[in-house]
């Protein structure tokens, strides 16, 4: 008799051990969420490479809660004066986490008010420069929160993934980063050898931090693909149109390629790039010479670029033990 309760109370024992694990498990995918961090655009047909980013998230992530912010104080204003004639911009396509887009602080606050405490912020940027630092003090900011007693502490834990082409430091090398991207735009490779065609990318750039990274990776490019003559400048910084566009009459043809070297191809590509203004890379190039082809698709779309940032996702949440399955 004694040795049959004491089974029946070890089976119990057993029975309560694996169920509090499985609901601890349940409990923990449950309380973390994942912050897809865009600069933004206000192109309504450009939005479309922030949401197939999201998209791949979420299919990598099955049941972890996902939310976007957009970091650019200027996109956001504007898309909260469009808010005073919504369906205008719903009628369009626009999905509503767009059009009602929040900043940074105010996502992580509805995410806490929701019950989650674990934070993966994930920015979509090309690179660690002036957006993604001012994320990383947003993240390290509410992270670091402490109270007196822990157990009401609003976090456990607040951290950021890497963007695109990595970033400075010793954790991840940013040259296989970098070397994994040149990659996976073979097909904008392809379809620029199919033209018979110099490849020019635009990127952002950025005025306050080095834009060397855009160099590296078009020497990497030149490396990896050299039948194709492939350039990289940038809208702000170094390297400008006027800084390489001497250089295109080295080439062996006068047709030339131009897509954004940005997430998406939003006001910058539309205008800066591709538009009739005077001042566009277009008109520039085409005032050269060149039979210059626009590509007005955001590297957004692709959907092997979008997929970076999940394995950038995987990355901060296995360094940080946040579980997401």
């Amino acid at each position: 008799m004694y040795r049959k309760i004491t089974q029946i109370l070890l089976f119990f024992l057993f029975f309560s051990i694996t169920t509090q694990s499985f609901a601890t498990a349940g409990q923990n995918k449950g309380e973390t969420a994942i912050v897809l961090a865009s600069f933004g655009t206000t192109v309504p047909e450009a939005v479309t490479a922030i949401t197939n980013i999201s998209d791949k998230i979420k299919q990598a992530f099955p049941g972890v809660e996902v939310r976007t912010t957009f970091t650019s104080n200027i996109i956001r204003s504007i898309w909260k004066k469009r808010r005073a004639e919504p369906q205008e911009w719903l009628d369009m396509g626009v999905p509503e986490e767009i059009l009602y887009v929040k900043n940074i602080i105010s996502t992580i606050g509805d995410l806490r008010e929701d019950g989650y405490r674990n934070i993966i912020v994930q920015p979509s940027h090309m690179y660690f420069m002036e957006q993604s630092q001012d994320l990383q003090s947003y993240v390290d900011a509410l992270g670091s929160i402490r109270t007196t007693k822990d157990k009401w502490r609003p976090f456990d834990k607040v951290v950021m993934g890497r963007p695109a082409l990595g970033m400075p430091g010793d954790r991840y090398d940013y040259h296989e980063d970098m070397e994994h991207v040149v990659k996976i735009l073979a097909r904008d490779i392809e379809l620029a050898r199919k033209e018979n065609a110099m490849l020019i990318y635009m990127g952002h750039g950025n005025a306050h931090w080095s834009t060397g990274i855009y160099q590296e990776t078009q020497k990497k490019f030149r490396e990896i693909y050299p039948d194709v003559q492939t350039f990289i400048g940038v809208v702000e910084g170094y390297p400008a149109l006027d800084d390489f566009i001497s250089h295109l009459s080295h080439g062996k043809t006068s047709k030339i390629m131009l897509k954004p070297f940005m997430i998406v191809a939003g006001d910058h590509a539309v205008n800066d790039m591709a538009g009739n203004d005077a001042h566009s890379w277009k008109s520039i190039l085409t005032e050269a010479g060149y039979t210059v082809v626009p590509v007005l698709e955001g590297l957004g779309a692709n959907d092997f670029f979008a997929e970076i940032f999940t394995d950038h996702i995987r990355d901060v949440a296995k360094e940080n033990g946040i579980a997401l399955d």
